[in-house]
């Protein structure tokens, strides 16, 4: 019987050899854990806390949106959607022929303004010379008046002596008639020499009038800078640069897109024709979480990766910018944070990433495409 329990408690007691294996692999298990918890928090501390990274990320670009500057009817289009153009390149013709009359008349309009200038230049010499002459026939006016006057008092007293020796009879009513006919034939000419005077001296300011008239006209100008020439020379430059405008090119270089425009269409100054996006010149619009950007300063280095290359085509490009405002801020209906029924939400900042010109053209991107940006803030 006691033989029997000694062998039962042999049995169910571990041999001490496995207790200290498990003691072992436990040991080494924490010692596991516990490296790999030191390990992470320093590659925490020491790398990765100095990285933020988004997968809400596009690719994007500033677009050249063209639209014609006058109206008219195209005439010609060389492009179609999808389509590569240089800066320059022609895009839309826009028929010529109203530009082309307008240029006629503006050109005529400018001969027309020369000669009327030179007119006025020549008209001066000649209004000088009139108002020489107004003067001259105002001197003798006043000339003429005066001996009228004279005249006039000579009858006067002629007639005065002779009434006087009337009653005497030493005059015969013969010469008494004779001397009232001279007195009232000098009291005519006088009222005539008096308005002859008024007549020249009103020709006279009449004349210095349209002088003066005409020297304002050209007063400070020669014939080139006059004013009429040069409205008639900025109209032709205006018709001019109508018709050039009538050929619409590229502004830059890029791919066509959103092409709304068709041949023999009506077209007025400012409507859309189509689109241009500058490939070559994309960036990436980043939009971090508000908790992310406190060591983000323009500069730094970032990685980027495209969904449509996946991990296979890596990017290297610079923070260029931080947005001045979050896109809940500039959004159509604002959120309206003072209410009662207020509820906290991280917000994000649009931040600008360029990229390198050189991997864009080996690895082109399109506008919209989704982006993943990680970026480095070691040097912040």
């Amino acid at each position: 019987m006691t033989e029997n329990i000694d062998s039962t408690n042999a049995e169910l007691t571990p041999e001490p050899q496995t207790k200290k294996r498990r003691t072992k692999l436990l040991i080494g298990l924490g010692a596991i854990v516990t490296a790999s918890a030191l390990s992470t928090a320093a590659y925490w501390v020491f790398y990765g806390s100095h990285f933020v990274s988004t997968d809400n990320a596009y690719a994007a670009v500033e677009i050249a949106q063209i639209t014609p500057s006058i109206s008219g009817t195209i005439e010609e289009v060389f492009v179609t959607d999808t389509q590569s153009v240089k800066k320059n390149d022609l895009l839309v013709v826009i028929d010529p022929k109203d530009a082309k009359i307008a240029l006629a008349q503006a050109e005529a309009e400018l001969g027309r303004a020369t000669r009327r200038v030179k007119a006025f230049v020549a008209n001066d010499t000649g209004l000088t010379a009139q108002v020489a002459a107004r003067e001259a026939e105002e001197k003798s006016a006043v000339a003429k008046l005066s001996s009228a006057q004279a005249d006039y008092d000579r009858a006067k007293i002629d007639l005065t002596r002779r009434e006087a020796l009337k009653a005497s009879g030493s005059v015969s009513g013969d010469e008494i008639t004779r001397a009232q006919n001279a007195f009232e034939s000098a009291k005519a000419n006088l009222t005539a020499a008096r308005a002859a005077v008024a007549q020249a001296t009103a020709n006279r300011s009449a004349t210095l009038g349209s002088k003066e008239a005409n020297a304002v006209l050209i007063a400070g100008v020669n014939e080139e800078n006059n004013p009429e020439v040069a409205l008639a020379r900025a109209r032709l430059e205006q018709a001019q640069l109508d018709l050039e405008r009538t050929m619409i090119r590229a502004p830059i270089a890029g791919v066509v897109a959103k092409r709304q425009v068709q041949l023999g269409q009506r077209v007025q100054a400012g409507m859309p024709l189509m689109t241009i996006v500058p490939v070559q010149n994309m960036h990436v619009d980043a939009n971090f979480k508000e908790v992310q950007l406190e060591k983000v300063r323009v500069g730094q280095p970032a990685t980027i990766y495209a969904d449509i290359y996946g991990d296979t085509v890596v990017y290297h490009g610079k923070v260029q910018g931080i947005s001045g405002g979050s896109g809940a801020a500039f959004s159509a209906i604002p959120a309206q944070n003072a209410t009662g029924n207020w509820i906290k939400v991280v917000q994000r900042l649009p931040v600008r990433i360029s990229l390198d010109p050189a991997e864009l053209e080996k690895n082109p991107l399109k506008v919209g495409l989704s982006m993943s940006v990680k970026i480095d803030t070691r040097n912040h």
